[in-house]
């Protein structure tokens, strides 16, 4: 098994990683504080969910794969529901989008701990300490995921306990401008917490560099067979069929080819 920060003979290193906010770090905040407000949100999820660890690995080629997967994945999806329609027409299709990119990290979070599990399982028993002890990354993603959440459902219960009992107390007047700031920091939150989180598997690849791709897979099957099929065009029953599977295939095809480049490119291998 080879990490990152081991490599082979001749074989080249991982890309550097250009600063995020240009040649300085600095963010600059459009839109006042309303953009510095919701920039703040954006920041803090891509500095826990997208942040470089011991045992991730990126190449632009692969992240270039994976955009032209997306584009030409959703190209078709357009294609297909505007030649063969669709119930509920468009408003369906952006509901759908949505609910799968807020499901997405739920399904991870259920699926998660076994294909983990199962991988640990699989690596050389001499490498299974280091992958445990790499775990901390992904759970501390999951922590401050499932945290935020639950920031959300609570300020929402206290407020509703608040208008119950103390429906003219002050406490039920000044809670409002309590929560709501937080509230609506936390929403902004998990929305840009949830594109990276599905694209990162929760910071797995710190873990092992192949983990995400192998998530990936399972994460998109699973996602496939919970929501059923949900926006899938009307047509015959072969285009159907495609759509459904569409999604999956391709996801399943670039996660091998990943797998693959990561072996010959940088000599990353489950087991060694």
């Amino acid at each position: 098994m080879t990490y990152a920060g081991q490599r082979r003979p001749g074989q080249p290193w991982p890309p550097p990683r250009r600063p995020p906010n240009g040649p300085r770090g600095r963010t600059r905040h459009r839109g006042g504080c309303l953009g510095a407000f919701f920039g703040s949100a954006r920041a803090k999820a891509r500095a826990i969910f997208a942040a470089a660890g011991p045992g991730r690995v990126e190449d632009p080629v692969v992240t270039r794969v994976q955009l032209w997967r997306a584009a030409l994945g959703t190209a078709a999806t357009f294609l297909l529901i505007s030649t063969y329609g669709m119930d509920g027409g468009w408003e369906e299709v952006f509901r759908d989008g949505v609910s799968k990119l807020f499901l997405a990290p739920v399904v991870l979070i259920v699926v998660g701990p076994v294909v983990i599990a199962c991988f640990i399982w699989y690596a050389p028993p001499r490498h299974r300490r280091l992958l445990r002890s790499r775990l901390r990354h992904p759970l501390k993603a999951v922590g401050w995921y499932l945290g935020a959440a639950l920031t959300v459902l609570l300020c929402l219960q206290v407020h509703s306990l608040l208008q119950e009992y103390h429906p003219l107390g002050m406490l039920s007047t000044v809670a409002p401008l309590l929560f709501l700031p937080l509230i609506l920091w936390m929403l902004a939150f998990l929305a840009f917490a949830s594109g990276s989180a599905a694209r990162y598997a929760f910071n797995t690849a710190d873990v092992h560099a192949a983990l995400p791709a192998v998530l990936t897979v399972a994460l998109v099957w699973t996602l496939n067979l919970v929501t059923l099929g949900d926006g899938l065009p009307n047509g015959p029953l072969t285009v159907r069929v495609a759509a459904f599977l569409g999604g999956p295939v391709s996801v399943t095809a670039v996660a091998l080819w990943e797998l693959w480049f990561l072996r010959t490119r940088y000599g990353v291998r489950v087991r060694g």
